[in-house]
């Protein structure tokens, strides 16, 4: 599953955990993501409406509105929870990101959870 980080904020700290998981699309600080999302679409060559995007605040919800798979973490802003497709149990930072790659992972049939954990 091709990952992406598009950030309206700048970090070393994400920028070196970007490099150090493989992540080949890193968007930092970004003004409008929407142009983000645009050119990475153009570089995947992957509609919208089979990304998934994963916020946790208002900045995020023109992404929302954008792909087909809309996830908010169990700590964003609740006008973003309301609009979401999924709200993962773990807060960001805590597991959500774990949470939603299982997610996706069990539905296209590559991972069964066994309920112990693996």
């Amino acid at each position: 599953i091709p990952v992406a980080i598009i950030s309206g904020r700048e970090s070393a700290a994400v920028s070196r955990r970007v490099a150090e998981l493989g992540i080949d699309h890193l968007y930092a600080g970004v003004e409008d993501k929407t142009v983000a999302l645009s050119e990475l679409q153009r570089k995947t060559n992957i509609d919208a409406d089979a990304m998934a995007h994963v916020g946790d605040d208002l900045a995020d919800m023109p992404l929302f509105e954008r792909v087909g798979m809309a996830v908010a973490v169990a700590n964003a802003h609740p006008a973003l929870i309301a609009c979401a497709n999924y709200v993962t149990t773990a807060s960001g930072g805590f597991g959500a990101v774990r949470e939603i790659c299982d997610l996706l992972l069990a539905a296209q049939g590559k991972w069964k959870p066994t309920g112990n954990g693996r």
